[in-house]
């Protein structure tokens, strides 16, 4: 596993041992962040179900000012932490060792990635639930194309779905940036 692109590029990131994992493909990782890099510089970013962290630390090579990991699972955490330490990261990155659903309630990104395992369906609306007081501007859900998230919930619309392999990405924007985002219509001259 290694960093797509950016200011760690073709750097080498170590992986969980074992299956309780399932890191973002290479692959997927390249296709997502293609997508994401119109709008990724500057941002801060939430790694949900982190794993190896190799999301968030994409972003971060990619621009995002800030990335907050979250990861429930101990050896996984201390991945990161290695991961960040080889790269010299240092205050661009913040890991959190807890459950996403408590701790996505209580901070604040502007893009969050959700990639929980993908036999967990009930964490999927679980994080969901956290984020629609506070939407963030983006979320992205990676997910199994044999699982179909809500189109919606709350503010929240599914506005584009992409599929890889046993993998899809849903986007999701709250409802006013999504409306914002749309051609308005040039009102009639009276």
């Amino acid at each position: 596993m290694r960093v797509i692109a950016g200011e760690f590029r073709s750097r080498k990131l170590i992986s969980v041992e074992g299956l309780d994992t399932r890191p973002t493909s290479d692959r997927l990782r390249e296709t997502l962040f293609n997508i994401l890099n119109p709008e990724i510089e500057g941002t801060t970013f939430i790694d949900a179900f982190a794993g190896t962290g190799a999301v968030g630390i994409e972003a971060i090579s990619r621009g995002a000012r800030h990335c907050l990991f979250i990861e429930k699972n101990k050896s996984a955490m201390f991945v990161i932490q290695e991961n960040l330490r080889s790269l010299k990261i240092g205050p661009k990155a913040r890991v959190v060792q807890g459950l996403a659903s408590l701790l996505l309630a209580t901070n604040q990104a502007d893009i969050v990635f959700l990639d929980p395992p993908f036999d967990k369906e009930r964490e999927y609306q679980a994080a969901f639930d956290a984020l629609e007081r506070k939407p963030p501007k983006l979320i992205v859900v990676q997910h199994s194309k044999f699982f179909t998230p809500p189109d919606e919930c709350g503010e929240l619309k599914k506005v584009r779905v992409v599929k890889q392999g046993d993998n899809a990405l849903s986007f999701y924007r709250a409802a006013a940036a999504t409306v914002s985002a749309e051609p308005q219509e040039p009102a009639d001259p009276e």
